[in-house]
């Protein structure tokens, strides 16, 4: 059953009495419940409307790393459009809704817009088949919005060519699933004692173990974790994303997830492992405010300024921290239109004092934005723009 010669977790004899160093982990818990804090308030003092639009980069960010995590690429305007459709958060022009992106929002904000509301089989249900709405992962049909079966098989996390492949972990057998989860939900929302930082990375843990389902389980873990998160901040407002964090760091994560499935029941140096991420996570939203304000007083300086809607949408995309360099064959691929338009486009904005041609060398010219407030434009979340 197992390709090494350690049990997995769920085969230890004492599973799943999770242990830890709680004194090993006082340090870092420390400096995680402060960072929470001191962000939340931070963000909070901008005001509602900018809070608004950092809370809105920050699930956009959320959603496109959970997937990507997975290697499933997802459209950021089409994942920012489904968020505000359901905040209720005016960006201006939606891009057409896509129930399988949509499916994904609705996990999320699920999950930490109802933290208080029990997390029950149900609940998982409807997640997965939000997830799936077709009823397949990919080109393979899957039982969506139910407990894998295992009539083709142990469920094992593999990787390599097709008889050459390494097994990663091997999953509890399906027949010990309801009772596993049982055990998991009672824990999840029973236990009030565990400190809730510490509750997240066993959740996140626990249920990727148990991986309950045919596909999403990561997906779903990280879910779980952040409702875990926000019950312990009593709050759906979330200005940090771990998933993107762990996307940055998704090779050490998966290692230190295998080593950690593969080892005993004390799990600190996995906790201290995901409270390190989270702390990352935290710190690197620090420039999330000033990125949303900068952005909001370039819109401000231009308020009432007659630009098109090509021009309003490369000017957000440049905003929110462009890749590479712009030049108009890439503004007529972007906003769909023909190069002489882009370059009449370009040429306005130029002539306007809003863009200004590059400096960096290259075989075509290329544009940037102005700077505003004598600093480089390089916001990173989407602020409503005149329509």
């Amino acid at each position: 059953m197992n390709s090494g010669n350690n049990a997995y977790l769920w085969q230890q004899v004492d599973w799943p009495n999770w242990r830890y160093d709680i004194q090993r982990l006082a340090g870092i818990l420390a400096q995680v419940h402060h960072a929470q804090g001191y962000l939340h308030g931070r963000m909070h003092a901008l005001g509602l409307g900018v809070n608004d639009e950092a809370l809105l980069q920050v699930l956009s960010e959320d959603v496109l790393k959970t997937s990507e995590i997975e290697g499933e690429r997802l459209n950021p305007e089409t994942v920012r459009s489904s968020i505000a459709r359901r905040l209720g958060i005016d960006i201006g022009a939606l891009a057409p809704a896509d129930r399988h992106v949509d499916g994904i929002v609705d996990m999320v904000l699920d999950a930490t817009g109802s933290f208080d509301q029990p997390l029950t089989a149900q609940r998982l249900f409807g997640w997965h088949a939000a997830l799936f709405p077709t009823g397949y992962s990919g080109m393979t049909r899957i039982r969506a919005g139910a407990w894998r079966d295992d009539t083709s098989g142990p469920m094992q996390v593999v990787s390599g060519p097709i008889g050459r492949q390494k097994i990663h972990f091997e999953a509890p057998p399906a027949h010990r699933l309801e009772a596993g989860i049982i055990e998991f939900l009672g824990w999840f929302n029973g236990d009030q004692n565990a400190d809730p930082l510490v509750k997240a990375g066993l959740a996140h843990l626990w249920f990727v173990t148990l991986h309950p389902f045919d596909d999403g389980n990561g997906r779903m873990a990280r879910a779980i974790g952040d409702m875990a998160l926000a019950r312990g901040e009593q709050s759906a407002q979330r200005f940090y994303s771990l998933s993107a964090q762990i996307q940055h760091e998704r090779k050490d994560y998966y290692e230190r997830l295998e080593r950690t499935q593969k080892g005993s029941l004390d799990v600190t140096d996995w906790l201290e492992w995901f409270l390190g991420c989270l702390l990352r996570a935290i710190m690197g939203a620090e420039g999330i405010g000033a990125a949303v304000l900068t952005k909001a007083r370039f819109w401000q300086r231009f308020a009432g300024a007659p630009f098109n809607d090509r021009q309003i949408k490369l000017l957000n995309r440049l905003l929110d921290g462009f890749e590479g360099k712009l030049t108009s064959s890439k503004w007529a691929t972007i906003a769909k239109c023909s190069p002489d338009t882009a370059l009449r486009d370009i040429g306005d904005l130029v002539a306007r004092g809003v863009m200004i041609k590059s400096n960096a060398g290259g075989r075509s010219t290329s544009y940037e934005l102005e700077n505003v407030e004598g600093r480089k434009v390089d916001g990173v979340a989407e602020v409503k723009a005149p329509s």
